[in-house]
């Protein structure tokens, strides 16, 4: 028989209050090359969107070649939600509820990255085209920006202009690193939102600087799966169930990671005098709890895992996957049914959850991965090495995901 247990009802009751938060609801962190262990810079970013289905595409800008985060089947693309282009410019978002005073979301945010992808090399060409934008820009976000020339920027950004807030200005980021979530610190406070998860980032950037950890490998395997609560403190592991038949459903809002969660991108910048071809966007295609984090570069074909890009529907392989299992864990028919997980389902003390299963899965996608970087890395114009390694991933994550999960 199958048991059944349920968090206490004072507990459960405080975490519904936050279950009304809105969806597009982004964690970002920028960091600057000066503290990282290898000297590049970075910028990352869970993406909350309704839009669930994600994928990657190479799309030739204006000006520019790039790699974008796109909603599936928006392959020409419109909007854009993060990556980075062939001359080292890179740039990500969270929405900025605050910034033009209204506290209403926007709808340009997605086609100024896009232009961005596709026009500019330097944070100083970003600055001017939001001078030269018409407005108001219709955007109310905090944008990350990177560059080849060692730029890493924070711009708050509403209808009429921009503040810059600079990781690499000791006085800006003490620490070197700075993060967002959905209000920006120039903005009206009394809109701001997702101040819980702005706790929860505060808590794990300081212990992830404290102990050495700022470094792209970490950040991105680590943020999405941080489950410890920014204003309960309630970590969601210390509630694990005995096995995966132990049914616990929990309250799941406002973590790092959220029902809405449908992609996550941490762009690795350069070093000085590295090429601008050498930067690389770190990618979690789908659901974090339920897919695994790989890198991207661009090469001269073009060429992509076939599991992150369209696979001629229009979709991603691996975030349709990722959905799929998701499901297993949202798995209530009736009621508020994004708001409670399954947690069995992702993690058990007998060490059969999903995402105990796909974590040594995605160590060996990352070694692989940091392999193939090596050797791009000396001659980046010829990518055969990551071309090789794409290839390699394709195959090994369908079959070991098809012995894994495939159910009979």
């Amino acid at each position: 028989m199958r048991n059944r247990s349920v968090i206490a009802l004072p507990f459960l009751f405080a975490m519904m209050l936050l279950l009304s938060c809105p969806v597009l609801a982004c964690t970002s962190v920028i960091v600057s090359g000066r503290v990282t262990k290898d000297g590049r810079p970075l910028i990352y970013k869970n993406r909350d969107t309704k839009t669930l289905s994600n994928m990657t595409i190479v799309v030739q800008g204006p000006k520019y070649r790039y790699l974008g985060l796109v909603n599936a089947e928006d392959t020409t693309p419109e909007n854009v939600w993060g990556g980075h282009n062939e001359a080292g410019f890179a740039i990500v978002n969270t929405a900025a509820y605050n910034l033009n005073g209204n506290g209403g979301d926007t709808d340009g945010d997605g086609i100024l990255m896009r232009k961005a992808l596709g026009l500019c090399a330097t944070l100083a060409d970003f600055e001017r085209l939001i001078d030269t934008v018409k407005k108001p820009m219709d955007v109310n976000s905090n944008f990350a920006v990177l560059d080849a020339q060692g730029g890493c920027a924070y711009y708050e950004t509403g209808n009429y202009g921009f503040v810059k807030f600079d990781a690499n200005d000791p006085e800006v980021a003490p620490d070197g690193y700075l993060m967002r979530t959905n209000f920006g610190t120039t903005g009206n406070h009394k809109l701001d939102q997702g101040v819980e998860r702005y706790a929860a980032i505060t808590d794990f950037m300081k212990v992830a600087c404290s102990e050495g950890h700022l470094d792209h490998d970490y950040l991105v395997t680590h943020i999405p799966r941080y489950m410890t609560h920014g204003l309960t403190k309630k970590n969601i592991y210390d509630f694990m169930p005995a096995t995966a038949a132990d049914t616990t459903f929990f309250p799941f809002a406002d973590y790092t990671v959220r029902y809405s969660t449908a992609s996550v991108i941490l762009v690795q910048g350069v070093k000085p005098g590295e090429s601008p071809l050498n930067t690389v966007s770190w990618t979690i295609m789908g659901w974090p709890l339920t897919t695994i984090a790989m890198p991207l570069v661009l090469t001269p074909s073009g060429k992509l895992p076939t599991i992150v890009t369209d696979d001629g529907t229009g979709h991603s392989w691996l975030c349709e996957k990722g959905l799929e299992l998701k499901s297993r864990a949202f798995s209530l028919k009736r009621g508020n049914t994004t708001s409670y997980c399954n947690i069995a389902v992702l993690f058990n003390k007998q060490g059969t959850g999903i995402l105990q299963q796909i974590l040594p899965l995605e160590e060996e996608v990352m070694r692989h991965g940091e392999e193939a970087l090596k050797e791009f890395r000396k001659h980046p114009k010829n990518a055969e090495s990551m071309e090789s390694y794409y290839d390699w991933v394709d195959t090994f994550i369908r079959e070991i995901y098809r012995v894994l999960f495939e159910e009979e």
